[in-house]
């Protein structure tokens, strides 16, 4: 099941999956700017292009006043140079969906970092909420959640994860991975867990189970890891390395299927 620990092979297919969702992210937006180069190449020229448009029909206009002959041909070349503007509207209008894609997709990765920032508190030290690339990152202090060395979520803590569980779960598209995080003290000896990796599992897929159990979020949008010792947010600091993170992955395919389509 989802909600519990998962194999070193499912995480790193999961893991997988999240880089190769970042770097298609970041393709994303790399063909976002080149498109809006282009579009921004293509709307002079067009500028152009409709001045030339007007300065051919009024020389067309005159010519076929003074030369019958030379109506075709005049018209010819202003119907090619209209097939030429129409064709970079279409570009443009492509353009435009990809952008509005993108902008829609940061505009609900921030109302949901609102509606989160709103459900914890704002102000509790205890938990951030921050927008990395397309990213939701929602990290606690494992003081807020956790006893010393231990797993079992505090009563205070579930009434956070509650709450973050109601937000997630108003995008039921979304993905979210939560992952366990250590300092690198070790545990005593013969204790259980026996040792930061499974301490760091085992408080993901704690945090994971009190999410599921108050909310109606789909089990198989949700995912638990455990980081152990090994990705620390400040080496200097172990207090902010113990920590839970919540990382929720928006719905790309329709941004994906843009690029798809102009490729």
């Amino acid at each position: 099941m989802l909600s519990s620990c998962v194999s070193k092979k499912e995480y790193t297919s999961l893991e997988a999956k999240h880089k190769e969702t970042q770097d298609l992210l970041n393709t994303a937006t790399v063909k976002l700017n080149t498109c809006l180069e282009d579009k921004a190449s293509a709307s002079a020229r067009a500028i152009a292009l409709e001045e030339r448009i007007a300065d051919l029909r009024n020389t067309n206009k005159n010519l076929i006043e003074s030369n019958k002959d030379l109506t075709m041909l005049t018209s010819k070349g202003a119907s090619n140079i209209e097939k030429t503007l129409e064709s970079m509207k279409e570009k443009d209008l492509k353009i435009s969906r990809l952008y509005d894609a993108v902008n829609k997709k940061d505009s609900v990765m921030l109302a949901l970092v609102t509606s989160l920032k709103k459900e914890v508190g704002i102000d509790d030290p205890d938990i951030e909420v921050n927008v990395e690339k397309g990213v939701v990152f929602i990290s606690i202090a494992d003081k807020l959640l956790f006893k010393s060395g231990s797993y079992n979520v505090t009563d205070r803590a579930k009434e956070v994860l509650a709450k973050v569980a109601k937000v997630v779960k108003s995008k039921p598209t979304f993905e979210a991975m939560v992952e366990g995080h250590t300092d690198t003290d070790p545990l005593r000896s013969g204790s259980h867990p026996k040792d930061n990796w499974e301490l760091s599992v085992l408080r993901a897929t704690s945090v994971v189970k009190i999410m599921l159990a108050n909310s109606t979020m789909d089990a198989r949008h949700v995912s638990a890891a455990g980081r152990s010792e090994y990705h620390p947010v400040d080496p200097d600091n172990k207090a902010k390395n113990r920590r839970i993170e919540i990382i929720i992955t928006p719905d790309l395919s329709e941004l994906f299927e843009l690029i798809s389509n102009d490729e």
